[in-house]
């Protein structure tokens, strides 16, 4: 009886023992004590951002060559930093050139024989040709001379240079060397394109006249001084034989060269069948033309017979100057005029 008790004893604790572990959990993992380290991802390699350009600086643009060269009429180069600002003219043509270029502001001083335009007049005057005038010249400051080489001596020039004033010599004897000096001065002040409009325009009104010229059988005289004065008179060479050939008309005195002194039986000698005053005029007396159409002698010269005498006192046709086309054309119209008139009646 007691082994039976002992039996049922163990046998009942091995059934509690039993039951008990079939209904325990399953053991849990022990809590980490510290949570597993997470791969970071390792600091992203510094990308080379691009360096700001350093502001680019603005290079100072040179300044632009302002600086004029030319070779004047006596082969002479001169060299200014820039185009002229004052300039002393003293050949009347000269003064006529720098007006016509639309530059008479920048004239501070002229010869006592400029007198076209009008507005010249109103610019101091300074003695010029073979009394010229140095220290008058230098008191008004220059920055360029334009004389002709009739005024110019070395002496002078050289004074003027080492007053820092420079010197051009401009002097034009046929039309080319006109056109030469507009562009000479139009350099010189920087007004090339005025320059060349000018020429062109000349260009143009000398074409005109020489596509309807005479056929070169009448003859003409011109007279650049007065009976009195002792006669002068365009030789070859000058541009009033060229106006001459260019309307269609022989020059008496094509035989000699440049301005040349006559004699009134070389006239006479000669029998022009036109004739070109420049003498002045002023409202006493005889007129020019009346003056050499009562010249003893003269009266059968043949174009005193014809009455075809030319006055032209405004100097369009005896200075090297734009004008001279202008003067060109007078002289055509009034031998065409002339001509017709002469013709027999049909």
């Amino acid at each position: 009886m007691k082994r039976m008790t002992k039996w049922l004893a163990v046998l009942t604790a091995a059934i509690l023992l039993l039951a008990v572990g079939c209904t325990a959990q399953p053991a849990q993992p022990a809590e980490p004590t510290e949570a597993p380290a997470v791969e970071q991802p390792t600091e992203a390699p510094a990308v080379e951002q691009p360096t700001e350009a350093p502001a680019e600086q603005p290079t100072e643009e040179p300044a632009p060559d302002a600086s004029v060269s030319i070779i004047d009429m006596m082969g002479h180069e001169v060299t200014l930093e820039k185009p002229a600002e004052r300039i002393v003219a003293l050949t009347a043509s000269d003064c006529e050139i720098v007006f016509a270029l639309g530059a008479g502001d920048l004239l501070v001083g002229r010869g006592e024989w400029c007198d076209y335009p009008a507005e010249v007049l109103a610019i101091p005057s300074v003695e010029s040709g073979g009394n010229t005038n140095i220290e008058q010249i230098l008191a008004l400051n220059p920055d360029v001379v334009v004389m002709s080489s009739m005024a110019q001596t070395e002496e002078q020039v050289k004074q003027l240079n080492d007053a820092g004033v420079a010197v051009v010599v401009n002097e034009a004897k046929d039309i080319a060397g006109v056109y030469t000096s507009i562009e000479l001065l139009g350099k010189l002040l920087g007004k090339e394109e005025q320059a060349a409009a000018i020429i062109d325009g000349m260009k143009a009104q000398f074409a005109e006249i020489e596509a309807n010229k005479l056929d070169g059988e009448q003859t003409i005289y011109f007279e650049v001084s007065p009976l009195q004065w002792g006669l002068w008179t365009a030789g070859g060479g000058t541009f009033m034989n060229e106006v001459a050939e260019m309307v269609g008309l022989k020059n008496c005195f094509a035989d000699l060269e440049g301005w040349a002194q006559i004699s009134e039986e070389q006239v006479l000698e000669r029998n022009p069948d036109y004739i070109v005053t420049i003498t002045m005029y002023y409202g006493q007396g005889p007129t020019p033309e009346e003056e050499i159409m009562s010249r003893p002698g003269w009266e059968n010269v043949t174009a005193v017979q014809n009455a075809a005498i030319l006055n032209l006192p405004n100097n369009e046709l005896s200075r090297p100057i734009p004008r001279l086309a202008d003067g060109a054309k007078i002289l055509y119209d009034f031998v065409m005029e002339k001509a017709e008139a002469l013709q027999p009646a049909a």
